[in-house]
């Protein structure tokens, strides 16, 4: 029996719902395989389908669509190395998240997710049936366990993997990225590696589908917990190692270890892929964004050129009597330093026509910050025309901590298909602009340099919407408010334990109300890519009405 099993790993990037394409995919990586003599090519979870399905996957059509896909990719796959690869499947009335592998023109084998996450963004206890716990399959000379994603995290399936004759794991994902996520992957797989003794391949999907962004970052560690292989991060790649069998057992041999970046450009390279992949996949080539001289705005920009090339990112210039003429000085400089397209449309027309429109029914009415909000939802209305007659996405620019809050305009400034930055509290755009002043990676299509003029980074933040307006009229100073936002959304904790780290408790008390009296808003606002734990929608799922309080501290 050979001492030798030659393995492929397809870090890819699947699109959802196109079958064909992501068959596609995984032919090239099993060809490439096949030309390095490799015994086995793998695809992460879920890869022939994309993910994460949501309720498409309950179409009989789409179901009988993946499974056509699927014995075809084995009768196409036959003279050559297996092929291991995600995909959901029915069988005897059941759906499940499976892996299967084909060898030989057949199905050979079919693992079933046995542990179904139900926390954060995933809902798999909905859509699918538990598998039993699967056995390994053998493989030429080798014996393969595959706990599916979640089964690794746990040490039930991979111990009875063990127990029952695995002599690897190989464990298939569609782990999205969250900050900091890669040192809690490690250490659960560590931990896998140490109960069992076995080398693990950790195989994770990478690219952007809706809200979420797949980080990639696979993966192989050597009994002992010694990396033998790491995939870079937000990367498609495809690496082939051997693993030799020694007097101790199954061995992987040392192959590339790709540096991972550190929090502040995985971050970043998740919004630039996040914005990529939602674009690309649903067919869009251009975006339109409203440049009102501020920093949200202008990061928008730079992310949208680095994402998809300054010549496709056509910024307007949208202003009022309140916008200062330093915002219009530093839209223009963004815009230069970046090279995109820059146009000016006054709205003092429009404003004056809904005003005169408005006037017999708000006779009487004092101004106030429905007169600000015209003007802003005018702004929408024209970018939303833009990007009609233009077919070009319109971003929208709201960081986290104004959605928390509430501090954006429904139909106005929170108008657009995507949100670049809707993860990133207010303080981290700060620091996020300093670091890509600072910093330029080959994957950026926008120029290298400080792209961000320093003054729209140094100036108090304003809306503009009324005279000598700044956002700490209205909010917290940001430092404050991300602080306490930090501790009521991503924390959980009580309206006490933050007076006790000595926050003003009127303060708190506000914060808190404000967030919950904008939970329509956040119901409405456009998708962007997580980069937290607690992203709004899906990590933290909150009613529109809600009465209760916290008055316990």
């Amino acid at each position: 029996m050979s001492d030798r099993f030659r393995l492929t790993l397809a870090q890819l990037n699947p699109t959802l719902g196109d079958i064909a394409g992501n068959a596609a995919k995984a032919r090239h990586a099993w060809a490439t395989a096949k030309a390095e003599g490799a015994d086995m090519v793998a695809l992460p979870e879920m890869f022939l389908s994309g993910y994460q399905t949501q309720d498409l996957v309950w179409r009989p059509a789409f179901q009988a669509d993946l499974r056509e896909a699927l014995d075809a990719l084995a009768r196409d796959c036959a003279q050559g190395p297996a092929l291991g690869i995600g995909v959901p499947l029915v069988e005897g009335g059941a759906l499940f998240n499976c892996w299967a592998v084909l060898s030989d023109g057949r199905i050979s084998a079919v693992i079933r997710k046995h542990h179904l996450p139900n926390t954060s963004v995933f809902d798999e206890k909905r859509l699918f049936h538990a598998g039993e716990i699967s056995g390994p399959y053998r493989l030429g000379p080798i014996r393969i366990g595959s706990p599916i994603c979640e089964d690794a995290w746990l040490e039930d399936v991979a111990e009875a993997q063990a127990e029952s004759g695995a002599e690897m794991l190989l464990v298939p994902n569609g782990s999205p990225y969250a900050r900091e996520r890669y040192d809690t992957r490690m250490s659960h797989m560590v931990a896998r590696v140490v109960e069992t003794g076995l080398p693990l391949v950790y195989l994770n999907l990478v690219g952007g589908q809706d809200d979420q962004v797949f980080d990639g970052a696979s993966f192989v560690l050597n009994p002992g917990a010694k990396l033998a292989l790491q995939l870079p991060a937000h990367e498609e790649a495809i690496a082939t190692l051997d693993f030799t069998r020694t007097q101790d057992g199954w061995r992987a041999e040392t192959g590339a270890r790709a540096h991972l970046p550190d929090t502040w450009e995985q971050d970043y390279r998740a919004m630039v892929v996040g914005l990529q992949d939602y674009l690309a996949k649903s067919g869009f080539t251009k975006v339109v964004l409203g440049l009102s001289g501020g920093i949200d705005s202008a990061l928008v920009a730079v992310i949208a050129a680095d994402a998809i090339g300054p010549e496709n990112v056509h910024c307007v210039m949208l202003p009022s009597e309140y916008t200062s003429p330093h915002s219009l000085e530093d839209a223009t400089d963004l815009a230069q330093r970046l090279g995109c397209k820059l146009d000016e449309i006054g709205i003092e027309g429009p404003r004056a026509a809904i005003g005169a429109a408005l006037a017999p029914v708000f006779s009487g009415l004092e101004a106030d910050v429905t007169e600000e909000n015209i003007q802003s939802r005018i702004r929408g209305t024209l970018l939303m025309a833009l990007s009609n007659k233009t077919a070009a996405l319109l971003l929208t620019t709201g960081n986290k901590s104004e959605l928390a809050v509430g501090y954006a305009t429904i139909y106005g400034d929170m108008n657009g298909g995507y949100n670049p930055i809707k993860d990133l509290y207010k303080t981290r755009v700060f620091e996020t602009c300093r670091w890509r002043n600072a910093n330029h990676r080959d994957w950026m299509a926008g120029p290298a340099g400080a792209v961000i003029p320093p003054r729209i980074i140094d100036k108090p933040p304003s809306a503009e919407l009324r005279a000598d307006q700044r956002d700490d009229d209205s909010l917290p100073p940001y430092a404050e408010l991300d602080a306490i936002l930090e501790g009521l959304m991503e924390q959980d904790l009580s309206v006490a334990e933050l007076v006790a780290q000595g926050h003003d408790r009127a303060t708190v008390k506000r914060v808190e109300h404000l967030i919950y009296i904008s939970e329509w808003k956040r119901h409405q606002a456009a998708p962007g890519p997580r980069l937290t734990m607690r992203a709004h929608w899906l990590d933290r799922r909150y009613p529109l009405v809600n009465r209760w309080r916290d008055t316990r501290g």
